[in-house]
Order: C-alpha cells, then sequence, then structure tokens
C-alpha cells in the first residue's frame, strides 16, 4: 500500500477521467504486486482492500492491512503500501469541496456557510489516516455497489447517472461511518475553535508535486507575507514561469491566486470567529487596500466582509443559511475537503 499516499493504494499516476472531466467522484479498482512509494493527492480516499494483504506505510507509522479492511485518508495524508504477494483493492476519490457540501448540509442547522463546514472537516476526522476493519462479510455487502461505480467512473461522466454514482456513494458510506473514528468535539465548538488553513482546490486527479506542497505550504504557514512570484519559484529551484504554469495545471490559479483563495478563508474565519475590526482582520491576513480586499472577498464569497459579518450574526439560529449558496467555493476539505 505505499501508493496509498493520498493516493491510496492506487498506483502513483494521474487517474485520467474519461473526457477529462472534472468529476467529484473517481472510483478505480486495481491489483497491485509492487510496492508503491508514497505520493500524494488533494482528495479524501476510501481504500478498500477486496484480497490479499498488505503493509500500509503513513507518516503514522507501519500497519497491516488485509481483505475485509477499508483504509479513509483525508486530504495531503502521506502514505505508501507494500503488498505481501498482490492485493486488490477498490478507491474512491472524493474531491474536497463535495465532501464539504455534504458535511455543510449534515450539519446546515449549527452553520452559517460552507465556509465554516470547512473548518469543521478540519477537526472532524482524527487521527487523518484510519484503517477501517469492517470484515469480509460486511465489505462483501458494499462490493456491489464499488463495482457499479467503478464502472459509472471509468465511463464518460453524464448528468443523468450523477444521481446514481452519488447513491451508490451514500450507499457505502452509510456502511462505512459506523466504523470512522471522530472527534468527539461537538460541531458548534468546532466551528468557533479552528485554526484550520486554508488551500485551493485541485483541479485535477493527480499526484502533487514536491514543489506545490511546498509552495502552497509556504503561502499556509505565512499568508500575510507580500510573496513574489520570483520568491516562491526560487524556493522551490524552478523559474517563476515553470512554476506558474504547474500551479495553473493544477489549481487553475497563479500561485498568487491561490495566495488570495487562502486570505478569502482566513479573513472568514476571523470575521466569524472574532470582534476584529474588518480592516484589522483584513491586515491580518495579507490585505492592506480594503478596497481590493472587499473586492477579492466578494468574487469568492459572493457578499462583502461587512456584510458577511452581519449574516454571521445572524444566523444560524433561524435554522438555515442566509449567506448565499452560491459563490467561487475555492477551498475545501481536510485537511477540505470526508
Amino acid at each position: 500500500m505505499k501508493n496509498v499516499a493520498r493516493a491510496g493504494l492506487a498506483p502513483h499516476h494521474a487517474v485520467t477521467v474519461a473526457g477529462g472531466a472534472l468529476t467529484p467522484i473517481v472510483v478505480r479498482t486495481t491489483t497491485i504486486h509492487a510496492p508503491i512509494t508514497p505520493v500524494a493527492y488533494d482528495r479524501v480516499k476510501l481504500i478498500a482492500v477486496r484480497s490479499g494483504s498488505a503493509i500500509l506505510l503513513s507518516e503514522f507509522g507501519e500497519k497491516p492491512v488485509s481483505a475485509g479492511d477499508v483504509i479513509l485518508l483525508s486530504a495531503s495524508t502521506l502514505c505508501g503500501s507494500e503488498p505481501e504477494h498482490a492485493v486488490t483493492v477498490t478507491t474512491i476519490y472524493l474531491d474536497r469541496g463535495y465532501v464539504a457540501d455534504q458535511v455543510f448540509w449534515q450539519y446546515a442547522h449549527l452553520l452559517t456557510d460552507r465556509w465554516a463546514a470547512q473548518d469543521i472537516l478540519a477537526k472532524l476526522f482524527c487521527p487523518p489516516a484510519q484503517i477501517l476493519r469492517l470484515g469480509k462479510q460486511r465489505l462483501g455487502m458494499i462490493m456491489p455497489w464499488l463495482d457499479e461505480l467503478t464502472t459509472l467512473s471509468l465511463d464518460r461522466p453524464a448528468p443523468e447517472r450523477f444521481y446514481r454514482a452519488q447513491a451508490l456513494l451514500f450507499a457505502v458510506l452509510d456502511v462505512i461511518a459506523p466504523y470512522v473514528t471522530t472527534t468527539p468535539t461537538p460541531p458548534p465548538s468546532i466551528q468557533r475553535g479552528t485554526t484550520r488553513r486554508g488551500a485551493p482546490e485541485i483541479r485535477q486527479l493527480a499526484p502533487l508535486r514536491e514543489e506545490v506542497r511546498t509552495v502552497i505550504d509556504l503561502l499556509r504557514d505565512a499568508p500575510a507575507k507580500r510573496w513574489t512570484l520570483r520568491e516562491l519559484a526560487a524556493a522551490v529551484h524552478l523559474s517563476p514561469s515553470q512554476l506558474g504554469r504547474v500551479f495553473v495545471q493544477t489549481y487553475g490559479k497563479t500561485p498568487l491566486g491561490c495566495l488570495a483563495t487562502i486570505r478569502v478563508e482566513n479573513l472568514t474565519r476571523l470575521l466569524r470567529q472574532t470582534d476584529l475590526p474588518i480592516e484589522a482582520a483584513m491586515r491580518e491576513v495579507g490585505w492592506h487596500s480594503r478596497g481590493h480586499a472587499a473586492r477579492v472577498f466578494r468574487e469568492a464569497v459572493g457578499v462583502t466582509p461587512s456584510r458577511y459579518r452581519r449574516l454571521v450574526h445572524e444566523g444560524p439560529s433561524t435554522g438555515h443559511s442566509h449567506l448565499p449558496i452560491g459563490g467561487q467555493q475555492s477551498c475545501p476539505l481536510t485537511g477540505t475537503t470526508l
């Protein structure tokens, strides 16, 4: 299972989707005969061990897995695998934003918007790498659903089949969910107390390049710094044009565009969880022009920072969100985000 690094037990190459289309649910079944070196995917993964056994190698230690086990990996959780002879697995890759949406509706009576749902994801699934011992009989129950999901995923994604794929996924999750360890902290406390750092939304199902991971970590660690593309490129020994190209291929935006996304998410958290004046909160996340910050924030969230704070303070006591359902939700999961 050395390829479980953000990729589960799957080989560490890009998982292609028919037609190159983006899809929130990708499912693949494969048999692995050789060790797979750790790689990282920016998706939540569920890896069902159908037959055989392997040693799961993660940043949390070495663990044996065998037929009947399911491995749950939060996004950006690094691990790999060493099969013992051979191991056959089905891996479900879930988009972080899609997972955050499910959490939002699950806790809609407690949350004000999807940005708060992303915060919940940061703490809900702990530890981020889990081995769920379902057993062969229970795993056998969901095998037909996994097979159908794989078939649907291999075909060109069709809108009329989306609900069938989602129904199958929910059926699988219903069986698996009781085995998942989650934090005992109640959702309202998670909403108020999280300090998770934001991340842009991945654009393709492929291993994250080390240079991309390094730059994203730099941006997360110091979002208020006045970064330049040249400075970021030098940190990973790429030219500015190379780094920009890699980021656009991965996230659909430049490194500085990703920085703006991280700042937006940090600002939503400060507006929800603190009483800082809006301009002070903007400066804390790295923006020194209120007009520029308000424009970028509104493009991402759908309302201005001041209106966002008012709406947050109005809800969720009425039982539903007052904030726009739309907006360019660019920062999701777990780390989101499942």
